[in-house]
């Protein structure tokens, strides 16, 4: 078993929770960074900041690790998918960064395209050239950011029973997005309605969230009043995934014959929303 040196802090949940089911799936095979090197088209130093957070994997590096590992690629697939957008959320501004010379060139990437680790194509010509492009690289992710700021910025307001309204139901029509936050103490009801997406408690339509120990949000809060609907108890429906709401989820996968690890991904949502 590999000593794993601790993950950043400020690590997105969802690509946390990626990068610790790589490393699970790295540890059970018993393979070396140095073996896996060897199996696939990555490098054991890009490897080594695959697994260590300090890069996102490719996607086509997860899909060479699971085969490898003689393992299914689809749950590390979709777990990669929401990662990726979270990683492309944190790392807007830093767009247009050099690659990683280690990594293996796109081979469709043609003479005049260098291609970094993710597989963005690096500007060609000189360095006035790429220093332009950079910085209208880095221009576009802060208008992306600003945009999403835009989006998130009107928070619910708590109803004197506790659920988020949005505005009311008209900003909730208008596709505004709640800022989730949280006082000690504070929990909310749970009121299901079923619809064509099945179950739903009307804090989130998800179905791919990723949420593990420590996540926080509305998403959560959904699958604690899902829990609850099921016969599974994760204690007080505060929007916070602690020890009770794990267990809960444990004991929801095992029934339904899923892997037993406590994370709220895409097939835990299928069984919650049924």
């Amino acid at each position: 078993m590999s000593r794993w040196k601790g993950l950043p802090e400020s690590l997105d949940q969802r690509v946390r929770q990626l990068v610790v089911q790589l490393r699970r799936l790295k540890d059970h095979s018993g393979l070396s960074l140095v073996s896996l090197a060897a199996r696939t088209s990555y490098s054991k130093s890009s490897w080594e900041r695959y697994l260590n957070g300090k890069k996102l994997p490719p996607r086509e590096a997860v899909v060479a690790l699971a085969r490898v590992c003689d393992a299914d690629p689809t749950r590390l697939l979709a777990l990669h998918e929401v990662a990726a957008q979270a990683w492309g959320a944190a790392a807007a501004p830093e767009a247009g960064r050099a690659a990683d010379p280690a990594d293996p060139p796109d081979p469709g990437g043609g003479a005049d395209a260098t291609v970094a680790e993710e597989g963005a194509p690096r500007p060609a010509g000189g360095p006035r050239a790429r220093t332009g492009a950079l910085v209208v690289l880095a221009a576009l992710g802060v208008v992306v950011v600003a945009a999403v700021a835009l989006l998130i910025v009107r928070p619910w307001q708590q109803d004197a029973a506790g659920r988020g309204t949005a505005d009311g139901a008209a900003g909730r029509t208008a596709g505004a997005v709640p800022a989730f936050t949280h006082r000690v103490g504070e929990t909310f009801d749970c009121r299901l309605t079923r619809g064509s997406g099945g179950l739903s408690a009307g804090r989130s339509r998800t179905t791919t969230a990723i949420l593990g120990s420590g996540a926080t949000g509305w998403d959560v809060v959904e699958a604690q009043c899902l829990l609850h609907h099921h016969g599974y108890d994760p204690g007080p429906v505060d929007g916070i995934v602690g020890e009770n709401t794990q267990r809960a989820v444990k004991r929801l996968q095992a029934g339904a014959g899923l892997p037993t690890d406590g994370i709220v991904g895409p097939d835990t949502w299928q069984v919650l929303r049924r």
